[in-house]
């Protein structure tokens, strides 16, 4: 169950434009922790289905290594230069592993949408291309915040 934004209700997205932004974003801020409480963030490609978010990551990485230790994570799509134009998502959760790791194209149906997507959005391409390197996280969020600080009223 995604918890419900309560502060900043005046620059809240609504679920339509949320879910038109992230389809239009292409970079994401991962954030995990190690087992020491170190925390780590990093840029990644992802794709949103509407209810989850789709992380394409390296299974040899730190982020990759984290997350199998301590699924919980947060992430970051946001953009805008002046603040004024300031708009994003955040969402947490936990980051579960779909489909073999490392992906190399075995038939995973719960892929089909993900990867259609990404492949769509990324190469501009319809199947998905593998590398043998990187495999599939699903954040289906327990608590999405947004904001868009275009909403804000401008000086008078």
């Amino acid at each position: 169950m995604t918890a419900t934004q309560r502060r900043g209700r005046r620059i809240m997205m609504t679920p339509g434009e949320r879910d038109s932004y992230l389809a239009e974003q292409r970079t994401c801020r991962v954030a995990t922790v190690s087992d020491d409480g170190r925390p780590h963030v990093g840029a990644l490609w992802f794709v949103w289905d509407g209810t989850s978010l789709w992380l394409y990551s390296i299974t040899r990485s730190l982020r990759w290594s984290q997350l199998r230790g301590d699924p919980r994570t947060a992430v970051v799509v946001d953009d805008g230069v002046e603040y004024g134009e300031l708009r994003g998502v955040e969402l947490s959760g936990s980051a579960v592993a779909v489909g073999e790791a490392p992906r190399t194209g075995e038939p995973c149906a719960e892929l089909d949408v993900p990867e259609r997507l990404f492949a769509s959005k990324y190469f501009g391409m319809e199947d998905m291309p593998h590398d043998g390197r990187h495999a599939w996280l699903r954040l289906t969020p327990d608590a999405v915040t947004s904001w868009d600080f275009r909403k804000l009223p401008g000086p008078a």
